[in-house]
């Protein structure tokens, strides 16, 4: 009879539980950012503010005060096993770092409706599904970290973007990756895949399904929809510097706004329009 009281006193934390779970991650991963995510510098000697970004990482092969030159130069060298692990990993904890703020709403939504199921008696599975729908989140962003790190190899490789700052060397590739963010975020696909993640109550009540398995498919599934929302963002990265914390920061804030807020989705369509304004300026201003 006292373990009932006890688990009682459980569901009603549980709110509190998940959210210091979340936030020790989200605060775990900008930690991780920012020491340098294990590149050898620190995000602070990746950090810089241009207009233009590229033209700032065309003159960084030149060499810069207090920047490690030989080491980093002998970590990317070539990518290797260690590499790609460290790569997929600096993307992976990025995502969580810039999307979890955004998708902790629905995380903490699904604990919620969880908690009154099991209070109504029409579940029986107590603790394991709110972590699994977490884990589908994460699984999904893992899988963009992989490509993304793919599309940063194949952009180094070709002399694209730079090894020291990660950011582009090219004007028509910083203008481009900017003129596209700013179609996309436009488009169709875009507003369909940021009507999910704006609306997860309704999401929830149509793809609802029990226990853990359920759980960790419909994070999943959730999560594909935020990635759908969010991609080209991350991409734009590129554009600024990949550890780049202004860059990382600016666009964490930004997917929260197009998320969250009552009006989100119509500042995203005006950062579209400055994005693409933007990218023009890049290919015609620039030398």
């Amino acid at each position: 009879m006292s373990q009932a009281p006890a688990f009682e006193r459980l569901l009603k934390r549980d709110r509190i539980i998940t959210l210091a779970g979340l936030v020790t991650l989200c605060a775990l991963a900008w930690l991780y950012i920012v020491k340098g995510a294990g590149l050898g510098m620190s995000a602070r000697q990746m950090t810089t503010l241009a207009f233009f970004p590229y033209q700032t990482a065309q003159h960084v092969m030149q060499g810069m005060p207090g920047m490690p030159m030989d080491a980093s130069a002998l970590l990317w060298t070539a990518w290797g096993f260690a590499t790609w692990a460290l790569m997929i990993l600096m993307w992976w904890i990025m995502m969580i770092a810039m999307m979890t703020p955004s998708a902790a709403p629905t995380i903490l939504l699904y604990a919620r409706v969880h908690r009154a199921a099991l209070a109504r008696g029409q579940l029986r599975d107590e603790f394991a599904p709110t972590g699994a729908f977490a884990a589908g989140y994460l699984f999904v962003w893992f899988g963009f970290a992989a490509g993304a790190a793919a599309l940063h190899w194949a952009l180094e490789r070709a002399g694209l973007v730079s090894t020291m700052m990660m950011g582009s060397r090219s004007r028509w590739l910083s203008g481009a990756l900017l003129i596209a963010a700013g179609l996309y975020q436009i488009s169709p696909l875009k507003n369909l895949c940021l009507a999910h993640c704006r609306a997860p109550a309704s999401f929830l009540s149509r793809h609802w399904r029990p226990h853990a398995l359920g759980a960790l498919r419909l994070g999943a599934r959730h999560g594909a929809y935020c990635v759908g929302c969010c991609w080209i963002l991350m991409a734009l990265l590129f554009v600024g510097g990949v550890m780049n914390v202004i860059w990382i920061a600016a666009l964490t804030i930004m997917v929260l706004i197009e998320k969250v807020l009552p009006l989100g989705q119509w500042f995203g369509r005006g950062a579209g329009v400055a994005f693409a304004a933007w990218g023009v300026a890049t290919l015609v201003v620039t030398p």
